[in-house]
């Protein structure tokens, strides 16, 4: 455990060097693809390489808690819950999302490697908490009719809509064999550069609260970390590529309202 302890530190304290540096070095991927990144693969290929490790590995300790006669009657309900809530969501970023793609774009080799090696880190971080370091009976059945529970639940659930969304106006901007940018006007882009990241960034709020964990808040933060600066950037090159037209829409880059 104090390893455990020990590793969370030093991930925060990544979480905040990596939140400065992306001010400075921009991922380039997606809108903001770049060729300075080194080689790149297919984008649906490269996605579910980068995103299927944290459903894979969640799943491994959810077996391996099932199999090693460790569940008792009283924690079992809810531990599955919240792992099944995590492995909703990245069942479908890992397994659905890559194929709904459209075009032939690519990611750069780099940047999938470093989005797996995150995922997997994540996964053991949520995975450890759930099935070995959360305190003995923090997780009975009354947790699920706790007020963190209820609303970190709803909070989750609001934000995985929000981004399913999101992501389902991006992909309907262009028609097929269309290659030009187009503004999102959608949906919560009405308000925000970044809807599906704000979308992202509810659930694991929301995941961080229903769980009431260090582990949950470590990938709340990290979340923001990554997304907020990619937000901002997203911004700048849509007031470089569009102009006044997207100025004069006063959108926020992440939060509605707010920033």
């Amino acid at each position: 455990m104090q390893t455990y302890y020990i590793l969370m530190g030093a991930m925060f304290v990544l979480a905040v060097i990596v939140f400065v540096a992306l001010f400075f070095f921009k991922a380039g991927y997606g809108y903001l693809s770049a060729s300075n990144w080194g080689p790149k693969i297919n984008n649906k290929a490269a996605w579910v390489i980068m995103e299927s490790p944290a459903f894979i590995f969640l799943l491994l300790y959810v077996m391996d808690y099932l199999v090693s006669g460790r569940d008792t009657g009283n924690e079992k309900t809810v531990l599955l819950l919240m792992a099944g809530l995590f492995l909703l969501h990245y069942f479908q970023r890992s397994f659905i999302f890559p194929f709904l793609i459209r075009g032939k774009g690519e990611m750069p080799v780099l940047i999938m490697a470093m989005g797996m090696i995150f995922n997997s880190l994540n996964s053991y971080f949520i995975g450890s908490w759930l099935f070995e370091y959360a305190p003995e009976g923090k997780y009975t059945m009354e947790w699920i009719t706790s007020p963190q529970f209820i609303i970190g639940t709803l909070i989750f659930l609001s934000g995985m809509l929000i981004n399913l969304d999101s992501d389902y106006v991006i992909r309907h901007l262009r028609k097929p064999g269309d290659t030009k940018h187009y503004i999102p006007k959608k949906g919560l882009y009405k308000y925000v550069t970044s809807a599906n990241y704000f979308g992202e960034l509810t659930e694991w709020v929301g995941y961080a609260v229903l769980t009431w964990s260090p582990a949950g808040l470590l990938f709340a933060v990290w979340t923001f970390a990554n997304l907020a600066p990619r937000s901002k950037s997203l911004t700048e090159k849509y007031e470089q590529e569009f102009g006044d037209e997207y100025r004069d829409l006063k959108r926020k880059n992440l939060i509605p309202f707010i920033w």
